[in-house]
């Protein structure tokens, strides 16, 4: 498996995550959706397979379970300990969650601002075929900008 991280920036706050770098189709289709909420967008990609959306869904009940109450010491450790490849599903509550947020995994980041309706993307060696930059001229006509 082709690992990437996804990190979606809604109005309801950040949520960074690494996943299979073979849903990126999905959540480029998912923009078109626009919308504006992490659920919502999960919901716009859950329509052709759940699995992304169970996966971050569970991922963020773990991390609201350990980091309660403003307390980050788990994922402050996670983050010091793990590889970029192995991070948990994560809020982006504090700097250091926001540096780790970007970090690439061996296959790439990009980022989902669904409020700006902006994609950025830093880094995606997963393949060309469903690169961001293949699908600009659909994104561009829902209103989404791509920055390299």
């Amino acid at each position: 498996m082709n690992l990437m991280r996804y990190t979606i920036v809604g109005r309801d706050g950040a949520v960074s995550f690494v996943y299979d770098g073979s849903v990126l189709g999905q959540l480029l289709e998912a923009c078109a959706t626009g919308k504006s909420t992490l659920m919502a967008f999960l919901d716009a990609t859950a329509r052709r397979d759940p699995r992304l959306r169970e996966h971050v869904t569970c991922g963020l009940a773990v991390f609201d379970e350990h980091n309660a109450n403003g307390n980050f010491e788990s994922i402050h450790q996670a983050i010091e300990h793990f590889s970029s490849d192995e991070l948990p599903v994560f809020r982006v509550v504090d700097d250091v969650t926001r540096e780790a947020s970007l970090r690439p995994t061996r296959t790439g980041v990009i980022v989902f601002n669904l409020v700006e309706r902006r994609i950025v993307q830093m880094h995606n060696s997963y393949d060309e075929a469903v690169s961001v930059r293949q699908r600009a001229h659909l994104l561009q006509r829902a209103g989404w900008r791509i920055v390299p």
